[in-house]
């Protein structure tokens, strides 16, 4: 079994050392997808949905971007990354479903994944927080990893 690399030896955590790792080219991609109803599709109009708050989508992106590069400050022992660009791409796929990517890119010791996904979750959230006045039945249905290159190994997920 692999040791838990934010462990140290003793058991407490411990925030990885990247000192002696190369510097490369990083870049993570990840998805969350929100399940509505009706009721919030029908508001959807001109690539976004308006509400006296402002435009969902719009407002949804500069949260997931402020949300990718606070990451270090949400999740415990994640490295504060110096992030070159962070993008969030929103849409409504053919089952009526708001689907989130979210791109994170850098160069540098360490991944970022963790950016990506707080990324594509805060934005999520967003919408969730900025839907709920046309409807309450809205979830989360996943958040998940789609790709990362760079570093030790690339994942590539459908």
């Amino acid at each position: 079994m692999r040791d838990f690399s934010h462990l140290d030896a003793s058991g407490k955590p411990n925030m990885v050392d990247v000192g002696h790792k190369k510097i490369t080219q990083r870049m993570a991609k990840a998805r969350s997808i929100l399940k509505v109803d009706q009721a919030i599709i029908n508001q959807f109009e001109n690539n976004d949905i308006q509400t006296k708050k402002g435009p969902i989508f719009q407002t949804a992106i500069i949260a997931g971007i402020m949300g990718a590069k606070k990451t270090s400050e949400l999740i415990p022992l994640c490295h504060q990354l110096n992030l070159s660009k962070v993008t969030i791409d929103i849409n409504i796929n053919s089952d009526q479903e708001i689907v989130i990517e979210c791109t994170a890119k850098l160069e540098g010791q360490t991944g970022v994944e963790m950016e990506a996904l707080t990324g594509a979750t805060i934005a999520a959230l967003t919408i969730y927080d900025m839907c709920k006045g046309f409807s309450q039945n809205i979830s989360i249905k996943e958040t998940k990893l789609l790709k990362k290159i760079g570093g030790k190994s690339d994942v590539k997920r459908d």
